[in-house]
């Protein structure tokens, strides 16, 4: 009882410490990108990083990239200012894009939502705390508990038997888990996930409130839920504690740029020096500038702009539905509990009953019709749509699915279904990374613990994590996974064909 009244004394400190900016900000402006723009036409003569002086010393790279792209490629200087202790522009673009989320203070992060969650998990929890969270997360979050000791509370998700995906976090679930738990610190929530299936977010966050826990959401999926009418909640507005948002996914801005997004029960100086142990300490004015102008893009066009995706996305799985078996599913999915919300720009697409797995399908797309989507698993595929695609584009995806319909179609026999096995949990993850263990042979491992990952990738989720226990029925699926093709990724053997175990 001692540790939730000091927990619930700290949220109130907290919240006096840390004030939503009442203050309307001009989201017409990009510090960033404007200091960089000033810092170009100043003609600054290098004698700092990075050593290819404005391209001058790697014309191959030059030609590469373009000349306007690495003459901004720059270190941290007064007028440009720094990542790790921001005051002056940097500054300015967080304020305008915590304004824009709805949140009390961001963060610019350079290292990919990876680092964003990571970040989100160790501000939230220290060593021997538990946190409650499903298990069909993305493979950062067990990693930030291998880091500092955290003791996952999984809640196992329920399995749509027909699909074979996990399903989001019920309401009594979670309220069973605080209940049983009620010394943890916080829960995390998928929002959405990578199959576009939300929990009752705001519901989730008001008990974990009353528990004296905070509320954590993965967004990595979801910057669109922010910026557009009809979608899904945003974690902000669903009143969880911090979000880390993937902006380059659906936002538009480059590959590994992301956002923390925290509420005012997280004080941002204590957030600020979490992110700092392990964010470098040479933030990429590249990535950073893309934040900056794609919040910009989306602050003040955001609305028209998802909606047409949107419209792309019914398009599309209105034509998908139309060639027969396969099965683009969307909102009648929507059960109110496990199922509470779907996000409507997902373009999921089932595809066992065509006789071929995702990941086939997923191969047959690139290798034979130049398609490259976002992934393939057992039994689906997903394309990702958002601000950068047409119609066009959508119309060529379609006939290359109903052209592959047409030439394999066969009985779908003998195909596994199930994307998600429920794991024994022997150890934490962070006792079985380190512990003394051995390599075996994968199939001698039945009935031993695991202590390192196995995951197709994507999406990243483990099939195994340190400290689960090996059954039959994990071997099996992996070995199915990698016959179909799926990018396995986690273990030391990078061929698969050993894991490592505990002693």
């Amino acid at each position: 009882m001692q540790a939730r009244t000091t927990l619930r004394q700290k949220f109130t400190a907290f919240g006096k410490a840390v004030t939503m900016n009442q203050t309307k900000l001009d989201q017409t402006k990009a510090p960033i990108y404007e200091a960089l723009e000033k810092f170009r036409q100043a003609r600054i003569v290098p004698f700092d990083v990075p050593g290819h002086k404005h391209g001058r010393g790697n014309p191959e790279l030059a030609a590469f990239l373009g000349q306007q792209c690495v003459s901004i490629d720059v270190n941290s200087m007064k007028p440009l200012d720094n990542l790790c202790h921001p005051v002056s522009v940097i500054r300015e673009a967080e304020q305008l894009a915590a304004q824009a989320f709805g949140a009390a203070d961001a963060f610019l992060m350079v290292g990919g939502t990876t680092s964003a969650v990571q970040s989100m998990v160790l501000t939230a929890t220290k060593r021997g705390q538990e946190i409650i969270l499903p298990r069909n997360v993305h493979r950062s979050v067990i990693n930030a508990l291998v880091l500092n000791g955290a003791i996952p509370v999984y809640v196992n998700p329920e399995v749509d038997k027909r699909l074979g995906i996990s399903l989001g976090m019920k309401r009594e679930q979670v309220a069973k888990a605080i209940k049983e738990h009620p010394n943890a610190v916080a829960v995390l929530v998928n929002n959405p996930t990578y199959y576009g299936i939300c929990s009752d977010l705001k519901a989730i966050a008001t008990m974990a409130h009353e528990a004296g826990m905070l509320c954590l959401a993965d967004e990595a999926h979801g910057t669109h839920f922010y910026f557009g009418n009809n979608f899904p909640l945003s974690a902000m507005a669903a009143g969880a504690d911090m979000a880390a948002v993937s902006m380059h996914k659906s936002g538009g801005s480059l590959t590994q740029s992301s956002f923390l997004l925290v509420g005012p029960r997280i004080h941002a100086g204590y957030a600020r020096q979490i992110i700092n142990l392990t964010q470098t300490t040479s933030g990429s004015y590249l990535l950073m500038s893309s934040l900056d102008i794609s919040r910009r893009k989306l602050a003040l066009h955001g609305k028209e702009i998802f909606a047409q995706v949107k419209d792309l996305a019914e398009y599309a799985r209105n034509e998908v539905n139309a060639i027969g078996d396969y099965y683009a599913f969307g909102r009648e999915l929507i059960n109110g509990d496990s199922i509470f919300d779907f996000d409507p720009t997902k373009l999921s697409v089932h595809t066992l009953d065509i006789g071929m797995a995702g990941i086939e399908v997923y191969d047959a797309l690139r290798d034979d019709y130049d398609i490259q989507i976002e992934f393939g698993d057992l039994g689906n595929i997903l394309a990702y749509l958002s601000i950068g695609d047409r119609f066009q584009e959508v119309e060529r995806l379609c006939s290359a699915l109903a052209e592959i319909r047409r030439l394999n179609k066969h009985s779908k026999s003998g195909l596994l279904t199930q994307e998600y096995i429920d794991p024994i949990v022997v150890a934490s993850p962070q006792e079985a990374f380190y512990a003394e263990k051995e390599s075996l042979p994968i199939s001698e491992t039945e009935g031993r613990v695991c202590s390192e990952f196995v995951m197709c990738y994507p999406p990243g989720i483990p099939i195994l994590a340190p400290g689960e226990k090996i059954t039959a029925d994990i071997l099996r699926y992996i070995q199915y996974a990698h016959e179909k093709g799926c990018q396995m990724t986690g273990p030391e053997d990078p061929t698969i064909q050993n894991l490592n175990v505990l002693k």
